[in-house]
């Protein structure tokens, strides 16, 4: 059975199994694995904040830079009050840490519970990113519930506050802030926004949005809401003291520079969870960010996708705040379906594991649509260098749309394809990036679009292919591919060309340097040449097809030779004492390309065993750092779960010790489990690729 008819055969198979999971998903005792980051606000590159704590009360959430994103949280149960979210320190007496009893990560939901005075409460941060529905997928908000239940058979009151600074819309503390505040149909909404707004006016790598708005949205028909903008001390010590916000000439009114290093003004909201007994009660906020331009793209500045026929803040808070019961329950589903087919493939750590990196990998992307319709799904190098849709990042990621959305996968290679449709990019193989983030205006890589040197030629042009050829597979046809021939083959061509033996380049894995002769960048472009026959044979293009075909065999069987060590495969073929992670066997293995023996896989796999370190397996001998995503595709080579296993449990191992309180790196020490480098990045999409075996 290929991946792609087994993909179609497991999503109703799970169906039963998922709808019971989606009772029971949230109400596990304790997640397999400890997040190192947990997501809470999880929309795109920008709005992205995280709690680096295990406790919720520990710190405070912060960008996925590492810059502080302050939200807060309190209760007051029965007028004494506790904290549950944030540290602002100088109430720390007043207010003691709810104790948190558990935290568990799913793909649209993170969720902390707490118990204490009789109370249970949970707070759970929804993210709806529903591959499936993409108005909803691109709409940049999240839901925050509270839900309190009584634990004693007694009634309680339960007043609860929340507050945001207005760090979540500058990129520097010092740029001026002004309040906004408005009513929609259904909602009462409070908003920051810096007063230059500088839109699309810089690019970069470690930078935070500093235009557009961010909101905070409650029911306006609740009169036990209560909302207003503040000084961040006046507002949590009144509601600390008792109960209430700040009386009206204590406001601090539109406009804030930023006083002093801990003085924020905050959009504050209170509201009452009504006698709490054994039934839970429950009441939510929305907090949304609205760009209303994402990006630039060859010089059209694009609006996101949600926005693209008109519609404005307003119209998508009350959109979200209408489809709240009904996203609250499509995303438990997803939840567990995702959860059960990742647990059906490889066990509950593997499960986790893809709950972890769902959020992240969608968060590092952003969707727009082009004037002339073209859907571009772009990715953000975070920590990597900042560079746009890049095509060594796209190829990594691809296995979580390959499972979820095929027309994702498609916006994700429009980018560098449309770009090369163009005319702009001259060169005869595939572009590496489009720009660095969010301005996409031609490569910044490697010397940008009019330099050959220091490109990744044979890495992304099979990229590209390899890809091309999983589109057409789960469409059952090439029309994807068709629109971008030319190219696709003129690519192919190079990999006739430069491919077998690659000269002195780089590719993905660049931190390690340029390396000619690269034995697994070999095994790339063989596979590409494979795919490329694929198309050609839907297309018809026969004579082609056993062309291509032809030489990706031949060169399969020079590559044996080529890279023969023994007991193993060299890194280089020109390095008899070295070895590498063969991860890009794996699209033979999933595509059913039959070009390599299972001979390959099977001694590569047996070599690993003796090469494995605490904390994983390094991705060749001239280090013992390694790639998280390239460690599970090596994983997946083996054939039966114990192989499977006999890779992943040191990175499991991993997952649960690293140090660095980040949103997972995918590139890290294996003997200490420390990060090296790169975090938040789109590249954990990688790990789904377990669940594309039949």
């Amino acid at each position: 059975m290929s991946l792609f008819n087994a993909r179609r055969a497991v999503v109703a198979a799970l169906a039963a199994v998922a709808a019971f999971a989606a009772v029971n998903v949230s109400a596990q005792a304790a997640d397999p694995l400890r997040a190192p980051c947990y997501p809470l606000i999880a929309q795109d590159p920008y709005f992205s904040v995280w709690s680096n704590t295990d406790q919720l009360a520990e710190s405070w959430p912060v960008h996925w830079t590492g810059r502080v994103n302050a939200l807060v949280s309190y209760v007051r149960i029965d007028d004494k009050p506790y904290r549950l979210m944030g540290r602002p320190t100088e109430f720390e007496k007043q207010a003691p840490a709810l104790p948190q009893t558990d935290v568990a990560v799913r793909a649209t939901n993170t969720t902390y519970s707490f118990e204490g005075a009789g109370v249970k409460i949970t707070l759970r941060f929804t993210n709806p990113n529903l591959p499936d529905d993409l108005d909803v997928f691109s709409r940049p908000a999240t839901y925050v519930t509270w839900t309190a239940v009584a634990t004693d058979g007694k009634e309680h009151d339960v007043d609860v506050y929340f507050d945001a600074t207005g760090e979540l819309c500058v990129n520097e503390p010092n740029q001026e802030i002004v309040a906004k505040e408005f009513k929609t149909n259904a909602l009462s909404v409070l908003g920051f926004a810096t007063k230059e707004q500088p839109v699309l006016a810089k690019k970069g790598d470690d930078l935070r949005i500093d235009w557009g708005t961010f909101y905070v949205a409650a029911d306006k028909a609740d009169d036990d809401v209560e909302m207003g903008v503040y000084a961040d001390k006046a507002a949590r010590g009144s509601f600390v003291a008792d109960g209430d916000l700040p009386d009206d000439d204590e406001v601090e009114k539109i406009s804030f520079p930023r006083r002093a290093d801990d003085e924020w003004p905050v959009l504050a909201v209170t509201f009452e969870l009504d006698d709490v007994k054994a039934n839970p009660v429950s009441k939510s906020l929305i907090l949304a960010y609205d760009d209303e331009y994402s990006l630039v793209y060859l010089g059209e500045k694009v609006r996101p996708y949600w926005r693209r026929d008109g519609k404005d803040a307003p119209q998508m808070l009350d959109e979200a705040n209408a489809q709240y019961a009904e996203l609250m329950k499509r995303c438990e589903e997803f939840d567990a379906n995702l959860w059960a087919r990742a647990e059906k493939a490889a066990g509950e750590k593997y499960a986790s594991l893809c709950s972890i990196a769902y959020p992240q990998s969608i968060a590092a992307h952003k969707l727009v649509q082009l004037k002339s319709g073209k859907l571009l799904l772009v990715s953000k190098e975070n920590f990597s260098n900042g560079c746009a849709a890049t095509v060594d990042i796209l190829y990594p990621t691809a296995p979580l749309f390959i499972v979820y959305s095929n027309e994702l996968l498609k916006a994700t290679l429009a980018p560098a394809l449309e770009y090369a449709k163009s005319g702009r990019w001259r060169f005869r193989f595939a572009p590496h990036d489009l720009g660095t983030y969010p301005l996409l205006n031609g490569q910044a890589y490697g010397g940008g679009e009019r330099s050959e040197e220091n490109q990744m030629p044979v890495e992304e042009s099979a990229n590209m292919i390899i890809l091309a050829d999983v589109i057409a597979r789960t469409d059952g046809n090439a029309d994807f591919a068709n629109e971008y021939w030319n190219i696709l083959s003129d690519w192919a061509e190079y990999l006739l060309d430069k491919g077998l033996d690659p000269e002195n380049q780089l590719c993905t894995d660049d931190f390690a340097g340029h390396l000619a002769h690269n034995a697994n960048l070999s095994v790339k472009a063989i596979v590409a040449l494979a795919a490329f026959a694929d198309l050609c044979e839907m297309n018809g293009k026969n004579v082609s097809a056993e062309r291509f075909r032809m030489h990706a065999e031949d060169f399969a069987k020079e590559w044996v030779k080529l890279a023969d060590a023994g007991d193993h495969y060299k890194l280089a073929f020109d390095r008899d004492d070295s070895w590498s992670q063969k991860y890009n066997l794996i699209w033979d293995k999933l595509l059913e390309l039959k070009l390599f023996p299972a001979s390959v896989a099977e001694k590569e796999l047996a070599y690993y065993k003796s090469k494995t370190n605490k904390y994983g397996l390094p991705l060749d001998n001239r280090s013992d750092y390694t790639k998280l995503d390239w460690e599970v595709w090596t994983a997946t080579l083996a054939n039966d779960r114990e192989g499977f296993d006999a890779v992943m449990n040191p990175v499991y191992e991993f997952v649960n010790a690293t140090p660095n309180r980040v949103p997972l790196t995918d590139w890290y020490f294996t003997s200490t489990a420390k990060q090296r480098g790169f975090q938040a990045r789109a590249v954990v999409g990688g790990v789904f690729i377990k669940m594309l075996e039949k």
